[in-house]
This record gives structure tokens, sequence and C-alpha cells, in this order.
């Protein structure tokens, strides 16, 4: 369906009265009261986050007894090892807690499973093996092990001391070991949404203040804590938690904290993304630049390698990592777009697939590290909850699951339970094993569940809307003042205007790769712009046929080349000036 622009309400003299108290353009003030800042104390608040916002690490339900634990265990000269995940946010985690042991001089070392023959998670194989190597070691989890029931009584059978430390949705049952989590049962820390390495600094922070006075960590320390903000800022962002409170506050100091003072991996990794340079980096410099070529490691099976390069003190290894997890990366892409071409080649074969409310799909030639950045693109794409499949030679698939307009992609797999061999996942995202022979079940029954239980309405997937303006209003100091309103994530997206009556001042033209990117010039009155759409290659054509004017959805921003700078758009939607553009509400 087409979608729907939803705007926010626009009152005149609460932006008049907040524009004049805070000193910055109305635009900026629409945008603060479409978000729920409607006072000037709480817009400062909002505009000016302190690192002595972030709640005392003590509060972290765990972090005392854990901390206390580790500290002991670093006295005691046994070994600790950090079992990590082989995702940006477990192995930026893993780094994290292992910088922060190393330099209390501790005997640790990490563990990183391989995503294509060991899974995600605790495995009950690799403890045995740890405990069989030495079996007075401490392990501590980092982003996992909150679902490990199993494995956790696997670890208490053996005595092998066990932490986990995660962030992942809270099942039925909790494992038997000592557990850190912002959410468990029966407590109440004030955020909730922290990732998995927003955990680990927690932890971190409390282990420098035992090994400080009790409260306060060492200068040495506190000079290691603010530089591990930055890798805590990288997984944040990766994570796509909600950009708001203690992550807000953690993604926009551990910005600075990476342009100012990165680690020897760290620097390799921004000169190798053309980030090194850079006056101010940005959230979307870490979605776009440093992100994917750390989880491209760990979408190709080799986390171990990312995690080294972040923890090295020698710089030639770090550069020659770096420059490896940029090929990854490559690869990463090369697979990426091929799995896309297949998945939408399979729907074109089977357009009955279309008429389901959840797609699902498989194949044997679809790398499983790969499938779920697929599975994305195909929900996106096609505007419904998506389920792509990698068969194995052995007669079994693991698949990757993405929702779309808020589908509980995790309900809806569990109604098929009694079809796989396992899942798990949350409501937007989901990961299963199942049995080749029983695909076409799973997409039956999921499909039975979806149309008892999922009715998307045209405002399920509107397009939110912060003001509609003028293109005259989208001048270079209103858009370096609405950067202030950043870090730019989920739940903090980036303002979105909306032009209703704009005219083409060129003829729109493709670029990138196979025509990947559109790019048009936009003008209203006096005022030109360009404006760029990323992957929507398809629109050149359509655009182009439009006959009158356009109505557009942007989101502004500056664009730097050559030491020039430029106001340009980035164009999120359109449609022809004479379609229905939703009115502000009342």
């Amino acid at each position: 369906m087409a979608r729907k622009w939803n705007f926010h309400t626009h009152d005149e003299a609460a932006i008049t009265r907040l524009s004049g108290q805070l000193r910055v353009t109305p635009l900026v003030a629409q945008v603060l009261l479409s978000r729920g800042y409607d006072t000037a104390e709480d817009a400062k608040f909002f505009l000016e986050p302190k690192l002595s916002n972030l709640h005392e690490p003590n509060l972290l339900p765990g972090v005392p007894e854990a901390s206390q634990k580790m500290v002991q265990a670093v006295k005691e000269g046994r070994r600790i090892t950090i079992y990590g995940d082989y995702d940006v946010d477990g192995v930026t985690s893993t780094s994290l807690l292992w910088h922060c042991l190393k330099l209390h001089n501790a005997n640790v070392d990490y563990y990183i499973p391989c995503r294509m023959t060991e899974g995600y998670g605790l495995n009950s194989e690799a403890l045995r093996q740890l405990h069989e190597d030495d079996p007075d070691r401490l392990v501590v989890t980092v982003d996992c092990g909150i679902a490990s029931v199993e494995e956790a009584a696997v670890a208490k059978s053996l005595g092998l001391e066990l932490i986990i430390t995660d962030h992942h949705t809270i099942g039925e049952t909790l494992p038997d070991a000592l557990l850190v989590h912002p959410r468990l049962p029966n407590t109440d820390y004030p955020f909730g949404e922290l990732c998995g390495v927003g955990v680990a600094f927690k932890l971190a922070w409390a282990i420098c203040q035992i090994t400080g006075d009790g409260k306060r960590a060492s200068p040495r320390m506190r000079d290691f804590l603010k530089s591990a903000v930055g890798l805590t800022a990288i997984g944040t962002v990766a994570d796509v938690v909600p950009l708001v409170d203690e992550n807000r506050i953690i993604v926009r100091y551990g910005l600075q904290s990476l342009r100012e003072n990165p680690s020897i991996g760290l620097a390799s990794l921004l000169r190798i993304a053309d980030l090194d340079s850079k006056k101010k980096l940005t959230a979307e410099d870490i979605g776009f630049g440093l992100a994917p070529r750390i989880n491209a490691a760990g979408r190709l099976g080799q986390a171990r390698l990312a995690v080294e390069m972040l923890t090295t003190d020698r710089k030639d290894r770090a550069v020659s990592l770096a420059a490896y997890v940029d090929e990854l990366n490559k690869n990463r892409r090369t697979v990426e777009r091929r799995i896309t071409k297949q998945a939408k080649e399979q729907l074109e074969a089977h357009p009955q697939w279309l008429e389901d409310p959840v797609i699902v799909m498989a194949h044997h030639d679809w790398h499983q590290g790969v499938i779920g950045i697929c599975a994305s693109r195909i929900a996106e794409s096609f505007e419904k909850p998506t389920v792509l499949i990698s068969l194995k030679d052995d007669g079994t698939g693991a698949g990757s699951a993405r929702s779309f307009a808020g589908f509980d992609m995790y309900s809806g797999l569990a109604s098929c339970e009694e079809l796989m061999l396992g899942f798990g996942g949350h409501k937007a995202a989901a990961g299963l094993q199942i049995e080749a022979g029983k695909v076409n079940d799973l997409r039956v029954g999921i499909n039975n569940w979806a149309r008892q239980n999922f009715s998307p309405t045209e405002d399920d997937i509107a397009l939110r809307v912060d003001a509609e303006v003028h293109l005259s209003e989208i001048t270079r100091r209103a858009v370096v003042e609405l950067e202030h309103l950043g870090p730019f994530g989920e739940a903090n997206p980036k303002p979105r205007f909306a032009a209703s009556r704009v005219e083409l001042a060129e003829p729109p033209r493709t670029m990138g790769e196979s025509g990947r990117h559109v790019a048009i010039k936009v003008k209203q009155n006096r005022t030109s712009l360009r404006a760029v759409a990323f992957g929507r290659g398809e629109w050149a054509e359509e655009i182009a046929a439009v006959e009158g004017p356009l109505a557009v959805s942007f989101a502004p921003q500056l664009n730097s080349w050559n030491g020039f700078e430029r106001v340009e758009l980035q164009l999120h939607d359109w449609k022809p000036a004479t379609a229905p553009v939703s009115a502000p509400p009342a």
C-alpha cells in the first residue's frame, strides 16, 4: 500500500515561545515539540546531556556481585574467559571488558563462537572444553546467555563458575548463574534499553570503582573509561537500541572519544573507512562506516579477528586487520546483493507468495551469515515480514526473520514451534533452525497465524513527518542547529520534513553500482536543492514520468566535498503533488 504521511500538530504559539526561549530557529523548535520536549527545561536537558547523567553502575542488577567476584578472581590469579557474541555488540563488549581486565593485570582471554558451526550464544560443548582446559576458570558472558538455561545447567554440573551479562529478551525460565541484566524480574533499574556493550561498560566501570577508592576509579582507569565510551557507542548504534536516555549520552560522548582518542585498532579502522579526517563523527558514520566492517568478520565466521583488531597494541597488526575486515565487508556486500537478487527472482517465479502476509523463502546457495541483512532488504522492499532460510547439505536450514509494520516475529514463529528444530529472538528479529522438508509447512503455519493476528493499517507503515516546510527554510543554519538533536538513530530519528509542491529542476539520474541510487534536483520558487535516495534507483524512471509538481519527504543534511559544504536532502518518499497528502492533525 502507498505510504501515508503523518504530520505532527503545528502549534504556532508554542513554536514561537520555545524558539524564543532557546534562541533556535522555529524549525528546530517544531521538531523538539514534535518529540515531546515542550518546555525549555526539558529541551535543554535533551540538547545538553552530560556524562554525569549516566546512572551509577551498581544500580544495574547483578553488577555489585559480578564486579566483586571478578576483582577477587583477578587477585587470585584465576583465568577469566570472556564468552562473547559474533556481532558488533558482542565484539565491542568482549574487547571492552578484555581491555579493562588486562589493565588490571588479569589472566584474561576470550572465546567467540563461530556463527556457522556453533551458532548464537552459549553452547555446551564449548563450556565442556573450557572446563577441561582450566576447571578453575571464571566464564563471563557478554551480549548473550540469558536464554541459555540448559547450558548454564551444564556449567553448574561441571563446577564451572559462570556469570551471564546480557540485555536480550528474558524467557519464562532464567539460567542458574549470577545474572547481570538491566531488566531482571523484580528489579527497577532506571533504564532498561542498554545493549550488551552498555551492560559491559557498566560492569567495567564498577570494577574500576572497586580497584580505585571504592567510589571513584583511579586516574588511569578514568582515562580508560573515557576511551571505552567510544567502543560502547559503536555497539550501541550497531545494535539499533533506542538512542534516548543513557544510550544517547553514551553515543554523544562516544563519538567525541572516537574522534579524539581512538585505540590503535579503531584508528586503523577509521582510516580504512575514510573517517579519520572528519572533524566531527556522527552515528551514521558508525552505522555505515565502522559497524559493517566489524560485523562482516562475524558474519563470515571470523569475529575473533575483529576482537583482535580492537585489542591489539601493535600498529602493524591493527593496520593489517583493518584492511582485512574491509575486504571481508566488500565480499559481504557482494554476497548480500546476490542473495537479495535471488530472493526477488524467487518471488517473481512464485507471485502467489506475495499474497501471503509473511514472506518465507529458502535456498541452498544463501550464506547463513548474510541472510539477516537480506531479510531486512526484502521486508522493506515488499513491505512484508520476511523469513529467509539458508539450506545446508545435511538436510537442515538456518533462517533469519525480520519484522515489518509491527508484526510480532517471535510469536509468529512460536506458533509453529513444533515444525522447527529451534528458534529464538524477539518481536522485531529472530533466528531459527528447521529441517529442509518443513520449509513449506512453516510458510503455511506462520501465515495462518498472521492472518489471525496481523492486520497492518496505513498508520502502521506511515511516514512520521516532523513538519511541513518550504525549501527556503532549509538553510545551513537550520541544518546545523538540527544536528544538535543528534545523535540520531532508533527512537530519535533524523528530523524529517515534507514540502508539498516542488518541481524538478533537472531530470532524475541514477548513480552507484548498477544504478542503485537516485539523485534529483528540486526547486520551489527561488530555492533549488539536490536530493538523494539510497537504494531507490527504480524511482528515477517513476519520478521522470510524473507530469506536474511533486510532494517530497526528506531529512536535510550538510554534504562536505573537497572543502565545500552544501545543504542536501536525503529523500525518504515522494508522490505526485495531486496525490492526497495527510494534513496535520487538528
